[in-house]
């Protein structure tokens, strides 16, 4: 077992996490929970061979990865709803896992039964396993959690010495630091941190990666490893500032904001994402993002704004929670996307493929396309962004660093409070804050103000005042009773340059896309779980008629409301109409929307009025577009 040579303590977070429970869903963001509970998270238990007859469970199937990925988002989706038919579901699960932890305090399977493919005490899918105990004991208060998580970490601190990390586990290590110092922080025990320090120290150094980054194109085939695996940069965002609590080291505070440079530079796009499909793949829209990528970035990026407190990752947490995320499923949740492409124009078989590595089927939409590890880890999303939306501070205040309609019930300045939030942000601009405290308390209530939101307005009682834009705007007053505070965030049209001088449209933190006719055609299984094509029944190949400088006089949007499917091409609750004109040299390639033309482009076709809605509504879609020539816009 290590021994602690080096007296270390952990630096506190600048936000604290609330536990599970403590924030609940609400408005649009509690139907869009219903929406995953009725598709697939609640149900490929019951007919997903993975999952139904997990290895985890004593069952022949996998007993790897995937029955902790899907238990990680299971747990808090179970709880959050209170929906018992889940709950019940989850319980099982952990009753059996911890009735089954091994003598020498290893848990889950040693070997996957199905295949014998996986190393023996191989400990990457136990990391997924912890954090989703950990979200359990937080809502359950289980008894049994500590001391299991307490047992394998022991006979992990003894295998590392024989087997150092390998594969995953090495690229992956953060995930475990943080089961680590969780358990530190309960017991104090100094053993966890020089674990810790193992831990690290056996891992890939991907802050020292960053530093030197290598891949700024399109990765061949033949250049590929973990270390460019998307999945793998995904988690890795989090990593310098995971350890950071322990390193205290100023290089590892900063490593997140460098990494997240490097690959927007280098493979972004217009959504907050980066390319990986399922390598870095540049920054062509239509190459793609897996899924698995979408999930652990915002899992990252919600746990970089608990550490650090910047503001700025809570912006890009909700661009990506906002677009990226709901536009990688089926509206219904029934089938999801392995590969997402921010243009996307055509969703099929493709023996002829853009992608890197990934397969004919890998952007159908589908129970297991191209690999059944977004199946499993498609989970965690919405419930996992629902916990993350308020924080405490550390002055007993509460911290709002994403909004979406929720609840929260929680103790500040030494009084119980609840606070509702009612909007219908992103959506709209408006959010109506209400805090009740029946004994009154005095705490601060921070309130986080996008980069984008120029002159946004908070106002409480009678007054108001402007709040800057990119900071948190602290309230600190004695709340009495029930009062109220209204936060104005101004959506402003903005364009951004992207691949090849082309412009995406961009209003608050919604990404506009263009709206497509599509037939749906059922290749493989039956519903709700069936395999889809999306062929499009409309033109996609425009370029706009805008002038980038300047973009308002040219795009007007229209407010709707916000429906039971707040998601989907039918129910969008905002739309915006533009003018442009198809250029017919931009075709379908490789299955996929061809070149970007460089902007400005001329085309001597008829201008059209085009309509725009939110990207996360689009399940076809051109978000990158050319720009007419001046002459071609009038």
């Amino acid at each position: 077992m290590s021994t602690q040579t080096v007296e270390e303590t952990l630096l506190a977070r600048a936000y604290e996490p609330l536990p599970l429970g403590h924030v609940k869903p609400a408005g649009w963001l509690r139907r869009q929970l219903r929406i995953q509970a009725d598709g697939l998270s609640g149900h490929l238990d019951e007919f997903w061979p993975d999952i139904r007859d997990s290895g985890w469970l004593g069952g022949a199937a996998e007993g790897w990865e995937r029955g902790p990925y899907w238990l990680d988002g299971a747990v808090p989706l179970a709880f959050l709803l209170e929906d018992e038919e889940l709950t019940e579901k989850v319980d099982r699960w952990m009753d059996y896992i911890l009735a089954h932890q091994h003598e020498d305090g290893w848990l889950g399977p040693i070997q996957d039964k199905g295949t014998g493919k996986y190393k023996a005490y191989d400990s990457w899918p136990v990391f997924v396993f912890l954090k989703a105990a950990i979200q359990y004991w937080e809502m359950r208060r289980d008894k049994r959690i500590v001391p299991a998580i307490s047992r394998f970490l022991h006979r992990v601190d003894v295998l590392l010495d024989k087997q150092p990390l390998f594969r995953w586990g090495r690229f992956r290590w953060a995930d475990l630091v943080l089961s680590i110092h969780w358990l530190h922080e309960r017991t104090g025990e100094d053993w966890l941190l020089a674990l810790a320090r193992k831990v690290h120290d056996q891992g890939f150094d991907w802050r020292g990666h960053f530093e030197g980054f290598p891949f700024k194109d399109r990765m061949r085939k033949e250049q590929t490893s973990l270390v460019s695996h998307v999945v793998n940069n995904a988690m890795a965002i989090k990593q310098p500032a995971v350890w950071w609590r322990q390193s205290r080291r100023d290089a590892d505070r900063q490593g997140a904001a460098l990494m997240m440079d490097m690959l927007d530079r280098y493979h972004g796009q217009a959504t907050g994402l980066f390319t990986g499909d399922e390598h870095l793949a540049g920054l062509n829209p239509s190459q793609g993002t897996e899924l698995c990528a979408v999930a652990e970035y915002m899992f990252s990026l919600e746990l970089l704004m608990a550490i650090l407190g910047k503001p700025e990752f809570g912006d890009r947490l909700e661009k990506i929670a906002f677009n990226a995320w709901p536009a990688t499923f089926k509206p219904d949740m029934w089938a999801h996307q392995y590969d997402q492409q921010a243009n996307q124009a055509v969703c099929r078989i493709a023996e002829d493929r853009i992608y890197t590595t990934n397969n004919k089927d890998s952007n159908l939409f589908g129970l297991e396309p191209n690999y059944g590890c977004c199946t499993a880890n498609m989970h965690q999303g919405w419930p996992k962004f629902t916990t993350h939306l308020w924080m405490k501070t550390p002055d007993d205040g509460i911290a709002a660093v994403a909004y979406a309609p929720s609840t929260v019930h929680t103790v500040a300045g030494g009084q119980a409070v609840r606070i509702t939030l009612d909007t219908d942000y992103p959506f709209g601009e408006e959010l109506r804050i209400t805090v009740e405290s029946e004994a009154g308390a005095r705490f601060p209530l921070l309130l986080r103000i996008p980069g984008w939101a120029d002159n946004a307005i908070v106002a409480v009682g009678a007054g108001h005042t402007l709040a800057q834009a990119g900071a948190f705007h602290r309230i600190e007053r004695e709340w009495r009773g029930r009062e109220t505070v209204t936060l104005l965030l101004p959506m402003e049209l903005r364009t951004r340059r992207r691949f090849n001088d082309s412009v995406a449209i961009t209003r608050g933190p919604l990404v506009y896309a263009l709206r497509m006719g599509e037939d749906w055609r059922r290749i493989k299984g039956e519903p709700p779980h069936a395999d889809w094509e999306v062929h499009p029944t409309t033109p996609w190949n425009y370029a706009l008629a805008v002038d980038p400088r300047d973009p308002r006089p040219s795009i007007q949007f229209e407010q709707g409301s916000v429906g039971d499917c707040p998601f989907s091409p039918d129910d969008a609750p905002v739309t915006a109409k533009v003018k442009g004109r198809r250029v017919p040299d931009w075709r379908i390639e490789r299955n996929a929307a061809g070149p970007l033309p460089h902007s400005p482009v001329t085309s001597d076709q008829p201008l059209e009025e085009l309509t725009l809605i939110p990207y996360g509504c689009t399940n076809l879609r051109v978000t990158e577009f050319p720009v007419l020539a001046p002459q071609t816009g009038k």
